[in-house]
């Protein structure tokens, strides 16, 4: 029975050692610092975000939890939850929930509709086309507080305004049209301004159409119709999604147009205008937070949605790339 041998190391050779623990640790420690390096130039602006959106949004999500009137200081208390109680049980909370729910979904149906169709006109060559593309993005580019106060005077003004003005000459009625129709004359208003976002986004989507499919459609005998409706139209469900979501995040919180034309009278007072009151008017500090809470909740489960949507296009995108 022969003897077990031993491996010789060949000479010049050193024979294999195991690698120590620590010998990644320099690695991993220099990856941790460029991280670092990478990150820290976002700090300041990290910090200055939190300090202006977030601790704000605590103190008043601390303040809603109590009684806080502004002309009793020495009644205040701890309410728990009753303030949320009475925003969603207050009678004219209630109903300026409504109106902001009938205003947003009004001004967003209406404004995606007449955006999809100024976006078909524009995705058309023609001359003169980026006159029109300016011409029609302009109101949206105008401050929100110019755009409700052209509206007022210039167009609803009974005397002077360009509407009953157009009436007067075709021998029409002369309408107070602050008066007799307030919510739907602040609808028109943003309507008009929010419609050339809804144009904007609808455009960019016809004009990231895969071109060899309408055309291959073409030649298969499809109608203007058949290829709107079977090829464009499923093409720019994410983009229809998105407008109305981004539109209705910004249209619920909108204040201007309600407080610069009718001042909340005559069942025109949505959730803002209504926090707006409470605060400075009524002075209930506690109450015209939690309405606050309620509305910074409802935006940010429309903005998760219209997150989601964001990144589904870029999904899409990456993989049509």
């Amino acid at each position: 029975m022969s003897n077990p041998t031993t491996a010789v190391p060949v000479s010049g050779q050193r024979p294999p050692t195991a690698a120590p623990a620590s010998a990644g640790r320099p690695m991993a420690t220099r990856n941790r610092a460029r991280e670092w390096a990478t990150r820290a130039p976002l700090l300041p602006a990290l910090i200055f975000l939190i300090v202006v959106t977030q601790l704000p949004f605590v103190a008043t999500l601390v303040i809603s939890l109590f009684d806080w009137n502004s002309f009793r200081p020495d009644r205040r208390a701890f309410a728990g939850l009753d303030n949320y109680k009475t925003v969603l049980s207050d009678a004219s909370l209630r109903e300026s929930i409504l109106t902001t729910v009938l205003l947003t979904a009004s001004v967003v149906i209406v404004s995606v509709v007449l955006g999809l169709l100024l976006a078909l006109l524009l995705d058309r060559k023609f001359r003169g086309r980026g006159l029109v593309r300016t011409m029609l993005i302009a109101p949206f580019l105008l401050v929100p507080v110019a755009s409700a106060l052209l509206w007022k005077h210039a167009l609803y003004n009974p005397e002077y305004g360009l509407f009953n003005g157009v009436l007067n000459w075709l021998g029409g009625p002369q309408p107070e049209w602050l008066t007799d129709t307030p919510l739907i004359a602040v609808e028109a208003s943003l309507i008009w301004q929010w419609t050339p976002f809804m144009m904007l986004i609808l455009l960019a989507g016809l004009q990231s159409r895969p071109l060899d499919m309408i055309e291959a459609a073409r030649l298969d005998g499809a109608g203007n119709w058949q290829i709107f409706r079977f090829l464009t139209l499923p093409h720019l469900r994410r983009y229809l999604e998105l407008g109305t979501l981004l539109g209705s995040i910004y249209i619920v919180q909108n204040f201007d147009a309600v407080f610069t034309m009718t001042r909340g009278g005559l069942d025109t007072a949505n959730l803002p205008y209504t926090i707006y009151e409470t605060f400075y008017n009524a002075h209930e500090y506690g109450l015209a937070s939690a309405a606050g809470v309620v509305v910074v909740i409802g935006t940010i489960i429309i903005a998760t949605f219209a997150l989601r949507v964001v990144s589904s296009l870029f999904r899409e995108e990456v993989s049509h790339a």
